[in-house]
């Protein structure tokens, strides 16, 4: 992932401290019903498509154009999957992130899907079963968003 102009500023002022983010998450659903999965230039493994808005931008609009950016896309947001914050991530150069992740479902109504940037390796469009390996981010987000229930918020589970 590319990582924004503001953040390298604000990497300036902070250095490698704990940095609180906002991340928006798109899971792309085709009218076949196939997920649209990038697989990323950096970690090598496929997932699917987010990124971080850029200040003042929506999460619809921060997931249409990662989206578009990454693969060449167009899409529609239709809902929100789940809410969660994610436990900080140390990066190789030893900065630290958290992210307060917003998954949206996402329906594709353009483009074609391609690398459309430096960030995926491959792009393409996946049946639910014969998707590739996937960590547990991108499962959980898929399955979430297949169900189609109510926004899923960590922490908030029913009890029995």
């Amino acid at each position: 992932m590319a990582t924004p102009e503001f953040i390298r500023d604000l990497r300036n002022s902070i250095g490698r401290q704990l940095l609180w983010l906002p991340g928006v998450t798109a899971v792309v659903f085709d009218d076949e019903g196939r997920v649209l999965l990038g697989k990323r230039a950096d970690t090598g493994g496929w997932s699917v498509i987010g990124g971080i808005p850029e200040p003042g931008e929506q999460p619809a609009e921060t997931a249409v154009r990662e989206v578009y950016e990454e693969t060449a896309v167009r899409v529609v947001p239709e809902g929100v999957v789940l809410v969660e914050a994610m436990p900080p991530t140390r990066y190789p150069n030893g900065d630290i992130c958290q992210f307060m992740d917003v998954t949206l479902r996402c329906r594709a109504i353009g483009g074609r899907a391609r690398v459309n940037d430096d960030e995926s390796l491959e792009v393409g469009w996946f049946a639910m079963d014969a998707l590739p390996e996937l960590d547990t981010y991108a499962l959980t987000r898929i399955r979430r968003a297949v169900a189609a229930g109510p926004t899923w918020f960590h922490g908030m589970e029913e009890e029995d």
